[in-house]
């Protein structure tokens, strides 16, 4: 399995991990947990918010990643795309909680600079 692929799997859970934050502590409402998530703020909101563009942005990336090592695209480029994205995208959910949207907004772009040229290596 290549480094890339681990990459996959990080991807794969980041949504899980900022869930976790949005839902730590008490009062959370395992019977109605969207309802429960939906009347948060702060914090609690902005980890909710992170963890549905974990989501969004985890096909793409994964499409990418698997498209790019089928077409033979040189690993080493790849792995590394995949790595970068990982951690733009966890200074991504850093800035979020941090409350830093400008910031917030780059980090995205960045990590998605690395969806499309991940899509364009094989070229």
């Amino acid at each position: 399995m290549t480094l890339a692929n681990w990459m996959i799997l990080a991807a794969a859970v980041l949504p899980f991990a900022t869930v976790f934050v949005a839902k730590a502590g008490h009062g959370f409402d395992n019977s109605a947990p969207r309802a429960w998530l939906e009347r948060q703020s702060g914090l609690r909101q902005r980890a909710d918010w992170a963890h549905r563009n974990h989501f969004e942005a985890f096909a793409p990336f994964a499409a990418a990643v698997i498209l790019a090592q089928m077409a033979a695209a040189p690993q080493g480029r790849i792995d590394t795309l995949a790595i970068a994205f990982i951690l733009l995208r966890l200074a991504y959910t850093g800035a979020y909680l941090a409350n830093l949207a400008t910031l917030r907004s780059v980090l995205f772009l960045l990590g998605f600079g690395c969806v499309v040229w991940l899509f364009l290596l094989p070229l």
